[in-house]
């Protein structure tokens, strides 16, 4: 039988859903699962390719050309799942096809609402990853905030698949928020709220993840199941972890939530293996070599304008044993700095990203033939590539 996971989010976005979504795909993978996932923006663009990295973070292609959200990016880091165009579903894409069905005549002259003809389509989207027969789990990670109008289509799918499948076959993790107070008290309020909210629209979730600085305690994670309707062992400390995230794998399957999501799907799984990321963990935090390298981009301000750079750098050190530090460097500035030596000293490496227009182009350029001029490994992706061109066509000689 078809086994689902949604997970959604609560009180404020950019909790790290992408992230949990993600862990918990790799941990079911450990234990020899084949998961599919499958991420979903309320956002009424088509796909992200239009979209500025200032409002959205870095574009992920995918195995096929499509452009789509930055999390797709981390289901590719955490879990060997396949990744296509399929498995990017937006608000944009659904009523672009519901529409187009509606011109052509398929509905047969009916009046096209919400219910049932938006949600119908988003299921549809939904079976075509999880229906294929050699799945086991398909994560679906639903974007945005629950008590935001634009998941509300998304979250009433998400219920009449419950509906129609069974309660054995397809659970909800939410992801919360238990804020600390300037004399350091966790509050458990927020999550409450979130959770009240799940159940106004008809979805009692089974799993809650709770975002806190540190891990909570007995007493009061006692206090959120309580309130929620979650059994305790459910409610997940989903603490700031101080080396990497890719030890939150370690994190989650230290408090069985592995177990627990295999457990409520009525799955049988041998135990994880995770070695792999204990491997990983370890050399991050015990590195005895380190290098530097200086990135130079236009969009430097937001750190997930260049994720799956710095995530492909990061890599790059745990396959070396090596710790890879980062220096984020705005090509605009560096349009105006005169001490050249100053910003680059200490950097092993100068890397420049992808990026689109005129603005900043000069940084890069710069960046380029200091890099030349003092004998500096430099690489260049996309727009970084072609102003290496150019500053070397450019006839400066060094």
């Amino acid at each position: 039988m078809r086994k689902y996971i949604f997970v959604s989010g609560g009180v404020c976005s950019s909790l790290g859903k992408g992230i949990a979504a993600a862990s918990l795909g790799s941990l079911m993978e450990c234990r020899g699962l084949s998961v599919r996932m499958v991420k979903i923006d309320p956002y009424i663009n088509v796909d992200a390719g239009t979209m500025s990295p200032y409002q959205h973070g870095e574009v992920y292609v995918t195995d096929d050309g499509a452009e789509t959200d930055l999390d797709l990016g981390n289901y590719a880091r955490y879990t060997q799942a396949s990744l296509t165009r399929a498995n990017s579903i937006t608000t944009g894409q659904i009523y672009q096809e519901v529409i187009q069905r509606e011109r052509e005549g398929r509905y047969l002259g009916r009046t096209v609402q919400v219910i049932p003809h938006i949600t119908d389509r988003i299921k549809q989207r939904i079976a075509l990853v999880g229906d294929q027969p050699d799945v086991d789990v398909t994560i679906v990670e639903i974007g945005g905030t629950v008590g935001d109008i634009e998941s509300v289509p998304f979250l009433e799918a998400a219920r009449q698949m419950v509906h129609e499948l069974g309660h054995e076959n397809v659970i909800f993790v939410h992801l919360t928020l238990v804020p600390g107070t300037a004399g350091g008290e966790l509050k458990t309020k927020p999550t409450q709220h979130s959770v009240k909210e799940m159940r106004e629209i008809g979805v009692q979730p089974d799993i809650l993840l709770c975002r806190a600085p540190v891990a909570l305690e007995e007493e009061l994670r006692r206090k959120i199941a309580l309130f929620t309707n979650v059994e305790m062992e459910a409610v997940i400390s989903a603490y700031d972890v101080q080396s990497t995230i890719y030890e939150i794998p370690l994190v989650f399957h230290s408090q069985k939530l592995d177990e627990i999501a295999l457990r409520k799907l009525q799955l049988d799984a041998p135990p994880a293996d995770l070695s792999d990321w204990e491997h990983v963990v370890s050399v991050m935090r015990e590195a005895h070599s380190s290098v530097t390298v200086a990135v130079v981009g236009k969009y430097i301000d937001l750190n997930d304008s260049y994720k799956s750079i710095d995530e492909a750098l990061f890599h790059g050190g745990v396959a070396n044993g090596t710790r890879v530090n980062l220096r984020k460097i705005d090509s605009e500035r560096l349009e105006k700095t005169q001490d050249l030596d100053a910003v680059f000293d200490g950097a092993d490496a100068i890397l420049v990203p992808g990026g689109f227009g005129s603005r900043g182009v000069d940084g890069m350029i710069i960046a380029a033939r200091y890099a030349r001029s003092n004998g500096i490994p430099y690489l260049g992706i996309c727009l970084g590539m072609q102003v290496m061109v150019i500053e070397y066509a450019r006839g400066e000689r060094v």
